[in-house]
């Protein structure tokens, strides 16, 4: 799939949804906009403002313009992820992203929290002057706001402890990725008033497909190649447990997962252990487990959306599920 192509089939709502984002971040502040233009100038994907407009294209089937409070919520969407990142790259001390220097690193950690702030704050009023279903919306994204703090502490708490389990690592991927899948999905799905049963089929599709985009995401950390654009092995010196490692453990013994805990719990004064972490986790078929996995969430996201009128945009829709399975970076 083409995003480009993607957003080319999305039109005029598209270059709405992308002037809602520029005209949310304006401010007095000179330095402030630059910041803010830098940032736009490496904007990514943008798959959840994409996933909104979809959406919502789907519900309609038709090719009437969208309403105006799903063009705010798309914009919302970015913005809030954005944020998300600012802050990110902070919590991790990241000094590269999408390619770039990241703010945390040319400006320094309080300028990236505070911008983050700017463009937090920025969403939440996208989100609050909607004409139609406010508070259910707001409601929706609060939510997803709870479920991106909880999932960062609990994401640092198993990495302490060395200890996540598989039902542990999908409540942190839902929190700290799936559930905004979810909020741009389903608040599309309301702001173009859809039935209940609508907001339920893509509630389903997004959470899928967010786990997948994440388990994507973590087999990155076990791959090696220029395309994937970040180092290899990151996930395990920050001592955190994902799919890949979480499948090698299921073709290892008792002893031997319990020697690689260990081992990862000491990874900051033994960085050497990295490798052989590595090597484990591809001779015990680790990767292959978590693509299983992946193509698990991919089949489910498809079959959620199954239901809805056959439209272009339901077939792109799953188009971004398979890319969202088999991209490579």
């Amino acid at each position: 799939m083409d995003i480009e192509a993607l957003k080319k089939f999305c039109g005029e709502d598209w270059t709405k949804v992308t002037g809602r984002i520029k005209g949310a971040l304006k401010s007095e502040i000179d330095l402030l906009n630059a910041t803010n233009d830098m940032i736009l100038s490496h904007s990514g994907k943008q798959l959840r403002p994409l996933l909104s407009v979809m959406v919502a294209k789907a519900c309609m089937a038709s090719d009437r313009p969208l309403p105006e409070d799903c063009i705010r919520v798309a914009a919302a969407a970015e913005l809030l992820h954005n944020a998300t990142l600012l802050h990110d790259d902070v919590a991790d001390e990241s000094d590269c992203r999408r390619g770039t220097p990241t703010l945390n690193y040319l400006m320094g950690p309080s300028v990236s929290v505070l911008v983050g702030d700017f463009w937090l704050v920025s969403a939440i009023n996208e989100i609050r002057e909607a004409e139609h279903f406010g508070p259910r919306l707001i409601s929706i994204f609060s939510n997803t706001l709870t479920h991106l703090a909880e999932g960062e502490m609990l994401q640092l708490q198993k990495a302490r402890n060395c200890d996540t389990q598989e039902e542990d690592y999908l409540k942190i991927i839902f929190r700290k990725t799936a559930s905004l899948f979810e909020a741009s999905a389903v608040s599309a799905a309301i702001s173009v008033n859809a039935p209940a049963w609508m907001e339920e089929a893509v509630r389903k599709y997004a959470v899928s497909m967010g786990l997948a985009f994440q388990i994507r995401d973590d087999i990155f950390d076990y791959s090696s190649g220029p395309d994937v654009g970040k180092p290899v092995g990151v996930d395990i010196r920050e001592q955190k447990i994902t799919m890949p490692l979480l499948g090698a453990f299921l073709n290892a013994t008792q002893d031997e997962e319990a020697e690689i805990r260990a081992k990862i719990r000491q990874i900051a004064d033994h960085p050497e252990y990295a490798e052989e972490i590595l090597s484990f986790v591809s001779e015990r078929d680790g990767l292959k487990y978590a693509e299983k996995r992946l193509d698990d969430y991919v089949r489910s996201a498809a079959e959620s959306i199954s239901a809805l009128p056959e439209s272009e945009a339901r077939l792109h829709l799953e188009e971004m599920t398979y890319y969202v399975a088999k991209r490579d970076r």
